[in-house]
């Protein structure tokens, strides 16, 4: 239709329609609001609290902050558990390493070749772990738990505390070891010490032999027997007999015996340089009554057969019960009847004291009877001074067999008229008469001893006259 020809009814018609169109759209407009509104309200009325409400209002934002923060938290999680894990085996294995190490060291002494291979083998084993877990700690270490055979943190703890204990339990063994060697050197050290000081004390008393005692031998062993110790014990002897022969002479001078001639009947081919010089041949007369027959183990007397089957350890082991006894226990009996020592005694008593000695000395036979018929010796000073010189020549005859046949021990005294020899003699008259003395031995005062290659010289008294023959 042409608009120029419609009628002005149309055209109004038209625009009211346009009108009412607008106004519906309007109107439905308002009551789908007011729905939505009435919708969310409703919704509203469900959530109790504010934190229900801010969940509607958020809940599509809050959602996926928070599970990126799980998943954070989840990996620092694994990273620490991972570390822990790590640095436990780290320490387990380098604990290996020092209990191996010490047992390697504790191997070294006393050297035990199984022992240090062991730990030798062990040292480098766990080296080589320790390398394996520094390379994949370097290369992986968030995947480290998956490439090595490593232990739990806990697990790993507990391996690292038992390696320790191994390793103070090597230490203790080794400082235990170690104080056993230095209590055995100090042992042995001290034994060296006692050595030296009997040997120093042996030496003091060949320099001083008027002070001659025993006490140089306190803890002597049969192993530690030296030519030094037989020495001490036979100047021990030797001031013995002369203790006893000057009481002999006393008691010859009381019973008014001419002490010249009785010197001449002992050597009677000897002529003495000076009165006082009887003294040597009386000396000499004693020496040989105590010690006839000494290289034999029983003095060749019936009464010591049994000494005659004794060994090496039982002659020590005589000197060591015997060497600290009293004269007045050799005279009881309680000492020396289990010895061999009384037996001796009575012996050299009835073999030394002469008849008619003992009748000048003491008017009677009384004491010989009494000795002869092993019931005990008589109560005098005579008597004791004699039973401690018997004493004295029995150690010194229990000493001298317990150096045993490797030693080729040997007693000897030398002929009249051989040439004097300085290796085997000593003149007993040297010291005041020396100027003019021939070289030339008359008598044998006190015998001498070999000992192996050591000689212990004799005491000899020499002659006026030229001698007759050679040593």
């Amino acid at each position: 239709m042409d608009p120029a020809t419609a009628s002005p009814s149309m055209m109004a018609r038209s625009f009211a329609k346009i009108l009412r169109l607008r106004r519906a759209s309007t109107i439905s407009g308002h009551e789908g609001m007011e729905s939505s509104k009435d919708d969310r309200t409703h919704k509203l009325k469900f959530s109790k609290s504010l934190e229900g409400y801010s969940s509607v209002l958020s809940e599509p934002h809050c959602g996926s902050k928070g599970k990126e923060e799980e998943q954070q938290q989840q990996k620092l999680s694994n990273d620490r558990e991972i570390m822990e894990s790590l640095l436990a085996n780290l320490f387990a294995r380098i604990s290996s390493i020092k209990a191996a190490y010490a047992q390697l060291q504790f191997a070294q002494s006393p050297y035990d070749p199984d022992s240090i291979q062991s730990a030798d083998q062990a040292v480098v084993s766990e080296l080589r772990n320790l390398s394996e877990l520094k390379h994949y700690y370097i290369n992986n270490q968030f995947d480290i738990h998956t490439l090595i055979d490593s232990k739990a943190p806990l697990e790993a703890q507990v391996q690292e505390q038992r390696n320790l204990l191994k390793t103070y339990k090597i230490t203790t063994r080794k400082l235990e070891s170690d104080l056993d060697f230095k209590d055995s050197k100090i042992l042995s050290l001290q034994a060296e010490l006692l050595e030296l000081d009997n040997q120093n004390k042996s030496l003091k008393a060949m320099l001083q032999p008027g002070r001659c005692s025993l006490s140089s031998l306190d803890d002597l062993h049969l192993s530690g027997l030296n030519p030094n110790h037989l020495l001490v014990v036979l100047r021990y002897a030797v001031k013995s007999i002369r203790s006893f022969v000057k009481l002999m002479v006393q008691e010859m001078e009381s019973a008014r015996w001419d002490l010249d001639a009785a010197a001449g009947v002992i050597h009677p081919d000897v002529v003495l340089w000076k009165p006082e010089h009887r003294i040597f041949a009386f000396e000499s007369y004693i020496c040989q009554k105590m010690f006839s027959d000494f290289h034999h183990r029983d003095f060749n007397l019936s009464l010591l057969k049994d000494c005659a089957n004794w060994n090496q350890q039982q002659f020590f082991d005589e000197f060591v019960k015997l060497k600290s006894s009293k004269t007045r226990q050799v005279l009881d009996g309680k000492v020396a009847a289990a010895s061999g020592l009384w037996n001796f005694c009575r012996a050299k008593y009835l073999s030394l004291v002469h008849q008619t000695m003992e009748v000048a000395f003491f008017g009677s036979l009384n004491y010989r009877s009494l000795v002869s018929s092993g019931r005990g010796f008589p109560d005098s000073e005579f008597f004791l001074v004699f039973a401690e010189m018997a004493r004295r020549v029995w150690l010194l005859h229990c000493l001298f067999f317990s150096f045993g046949t490797e030693m080729e021990a040997s007693i000897f005294q030398v002929r009249r008229g051989c040439w004097l020899s300085e290796a085997y003699m000593e003149n007993v008259v040297v010291a005041d008469d020396g100027a003019g003395v021939r070289p030339a031995v008359g008598f044998t005062v006190v015998p001498g001893f070999k000992l192996g290659k050591v000689v212990i010289q004799s005491k000899v008294y020499p002659l006026l006259g030229e001698p007759n023959g050679r040593s």
